[in-house]
């Protein structure tokens, strides 16, 4: 039942702290109440742990407001519903000056559903649901074109995509001054997490683990759509991802440019390990591809199926991309996992995108690894180019010795490869 009173001294101003609940709540489904009460103008919104979820069709969020959902709240997606490839629980499109707190909150979809196309009229027989259209969009929460939203503490579940989204929208081709704290993103179906087109995003003890369905199933994944989008002061520090399907972090250049503005990205004191996947790849940095930088600094890759560390289709004439005090231990597990893989690869699988491939620090870094193989190798099947500019230092712990394949060439790359004592 809403409670019209304190609905009308939120209108006029009397009121700037309000409760979801007063707009009444519906058990079967509370969208109507959920969204009357962030258009409300409220500038902070309490949505409370009602002891049943807050069942929802897709919500827009809006700006100036503070959202705090109570510690035990869930947020669910209305099954049925989210037949549109791109519908979102909650979206921040074009918005401004948006937190959003929730420790020990959570928003979860219905992932097996959208995957499954599943018919729904099992759940009412008195409707027809239809089925889900295939689609990767369906994210659990989706900010566009947004600047100044800050969300901390919230656990995102089950989503038909990313667990979160962030790229430009309407009017602003990037999003702006973003920042995550505390957030846990489990088991999505695309992506943990998928940034776009962001200028100063900072990403902080967040944790993006068991994605898996569609490609690329990435803990996160740094990939523009066109050449106009930005990666510029992006962030992620002392964050995990964990047994993804994917790269643990995959940063994907393909759709840049030398047109593109200056790549500035950053990775600190973040951990990846996969019982399924693989570690961090750097892929598709063009000739014609942008400057900049991209840094792993103290991260650790522990533990996975595949590849420690790839480098891809790396330019020396792009973006520089530097590792500093990072760990490879126990990478490439299985030898059958797209093949015979060393702990830190660097690979040249196109030659009609890079030329020159190189430009790639290893700065006091390290490999520990138990099999009979090349700590660090270069592969190209279809070209015979040399590297350019591998500098730093790898230090090797392996009972088998210490050996690196890196062309014809390799001993005159700036790059010393010792064995541990």
């Amino acid at each position: 039942m809403k409670n019209i009173k304190a609905i009308a001294d939120v209108q006029s101003g009397k009121t700037t702290v309000a409760n979801a609940a007063w707009w009444g709540f519906d058990p079967e489904d509370a969208s109507e109440g959920l969204q009357s009460a962030i258009d409300s103008g409220a500038r902070r919104l309490i949505v409370p742990n009602m002891r049943s979820d807050w069942v929802v069709r897709p919500i827009k969020l809006a700006s100036n407001q503070e959202i705090i959902f109570e510690r035990g709240t869930v947020i669910s997606a209305k099954r049925g519903e989210y037949r549109g490839g791109g519908d979102s629980l909650f979206t921040a499109q074009d918005v401004e000056n948006l937190t959003i707190r929730g420790y020990g909150a959570t928003f979860r979809m219905w992932k097996q559903d959208y995957i499954n196309g599943l018919v729904l009229e099992q759940l009412d027989w008195h409707r027809w649901y239809g089925q889900y259209p295939k689609a990767e969009w369906r994210m659990t929460l989706s900010i566009r074109g947004s600047k100044n939203v800050d969300v901390f503490g919230l656990t995102l579940k089950d989503s038909g995509g990313d667990g979160i989204y962030v790229d430009g929208g309407k009017d602003r081709r990037y999003s702006e001054n973003v920042h995550l704290r505390d957030i846990i993103c489990d088991n999505h179906y695309r992506q943990g997490i998928s940034v776009i087109s962001a200028e100063n995003l900072t990403v902080e003890n967040c944790e993006f683990s068991n994605t898996w369905g569609t490609p690329p199933a990435s803990g996160v994944d740094i990939e523009p759509d066109l050449s106009d989008q930005r990666i510029k002061n992006v962030v992620f520090s002392g964050c995990k991802f964990i047994d993804n399907v994917g790269d643990g972090i995959e940063v994907f250049l393909a759709h840049t440019s030398s047109e593109t503005e200056d790549v500035t990205l950053r990775f600190e004191d973040c951990y990846v390990s996969s019982q399924h996947g693989t570690g961090i790849r750097v892929t598709k940095i063009a000739d014609d591809g942008p400057a900049g930088n991209i840094e792993f600094e103290d991260c650790t890759v522990d533990t996975t199926i595949g590849y420690g560390i790839k480098v891809q289709e790396k330019s020396l004439k792009g973006a520089r991309v530097t590792f500093t005090n990072c760990h490879v231990i126990n990478a490439a597990q299985d030898q059958q996992f797209g093949g015979e893989w060393s702990p830190i690869s660097l690979s040249l699988p196109q030659p009609d995108i890079v030329q020159t491939m190189g430009g790639i620090d290893f700065i006091n870094c390290f490999v520990e690894d138990n099999r009979d193989r090349p700590a660090v190798e270069f592969t190209q099947p279809k070209s015979d180019f040399p590297l350019h500019d591998i500098t730093g230092t790898l230090t090797v712990l392996n009972p088998n010795g210490i050996r690196t394949e890196l062309g014809e060439e390799a001993e005159k790359l700036p790059l010393v490869v010792r064995e541990y004592v």
